[in-house]
């Protein structure tokens, strides 16, 4: 299957990795010069430097206005996709936005389907991602190798897009509150004086564990605040989480807080630096030392963080 990656940052270039591993015939397409680099196979910067006749293209953009410019803009992948060729659209956005995105590539005689994604990017390279998909049952033969290549795990949402989003706005909304009841709980153990390491061990094998605190506490005890998911993505997420509560006329009180306490960890400059550390906000009020930080614990490097 020839195909196009659209977005080669820490998901998109470890998809892009997998679908090349899978045996597909892949180009990466980012703006970004060290992204192309870092991918080391085929690279565009651009949808429209691709060859003609693509089966399948992926878009892993950070929001839907940069899917619509990479996929239907002037310099757009769109036009280099062959007749039928199937949008696997996989940015988070508001089902209205997934819907329009659908519209637009059936005016275009293309497939699409509304598939965002979830895992990480160590799942991303590993070609196991979790997939939440809606989308016509062409659209999803169409995408089959496509979706083999880099998904542990396909979800089929229905028929209609827009019920992807729908599904990824919901997980968002627990992703982001997990993260930061996860920086609250290492603030508060950080500020009683208990060892970060032995909190980090003792939560992860009792009750209150969680895959967010496994996960993004180790990049704390690590030190390592790359941001391999940044807190500005989840000023965006759950932003989208409100919107579609407020359309639902429903309360969502505990996505609103973690909302304002990233937007907190953009105010403070960190909101490019890793998700987790949005313990900072914290942090700037308390003034504990992280691990790494002068008066901190020392860094973890063993394998379980």
């Amino acid at each position: 299957m020839k195909c196009a990656v659209i977005g080669l940052g820490s998901m998109g270039g470890g998809a892009a990795a997998s679908a090349l591993r899978a045996g597909l015939d892949v180009t990466g397409v980012d703006p970004s010069e060290a992204a192309r680099g870092a991918f080391g196979n085929r690279a565009v910067a651009r949808g429209a430097d691709l060859e003609e006749g693509q089966a399948a293209v992926l878009v892993l953009t950070v929001n839907a206005a940069q899917a619509r410019a990479a996929l239907f803009g002037e310099s757009g992948a769109a036009q280099r996709l062959a007749p039928g060729g199937v949008v696997v659209c996989s940015a988070t956005m508001a089902p209205a936005e997934a819907r329009l995105l659908a519209a637009e590539a059936a005016e275009r005689g293309l497939l699409y389907l509304d598939a965002p994604v979830s895992g990480g990017a160590v799942a991303a390279r590993e070609g196991r991602m979790t997939v939440m998909a809606s989308g016509s049952d062409a659209a999803f033969a169409a995408a089959r190798p496509l979706l083999d290549a880099v998904a542990g795990k396909v979800w089929s949402l229905g028929a209609e897009p827009g019920q992807g989003a729908a599904m990824k706005v919901v997980h968002q909304l627990l992703a982001g509150v997990h993260i930061a009841a996860a920086a609250e709980a290492m603030a508060l153990a950080l500020r009683a004086g208990l060892d970060p390491h032995t909190v980090y061990d003792v939560v992860n094998g009792a009750a209150g564990a969680s895959w967010m605190f496994k996960n993004r506490m180790a990049h704390v005890l690590a030190g390592d605040d790359t941001p391999l998911s940044a807190g500005d993505i989840f000023v965006k997420d759950l932003g989208l989480v409100e919107t579609m509560a407020r359309e639902a006329s429903l309360p969502v009180p505990l996505a609103a807080q973690a909302l304002q306490l990233f937007v907190a960890q953009r105010a403070i400059g960190q909101g490019g630096r890793d998700d987790a550390f949005v313990l900072r906000v914290w942090q700037a009020i308390a003034g504990f030392a992280l691990p790494g930080e002068e008066g901190g614990a020392a860094p973890r490097t063993d394998p379980q963080a």
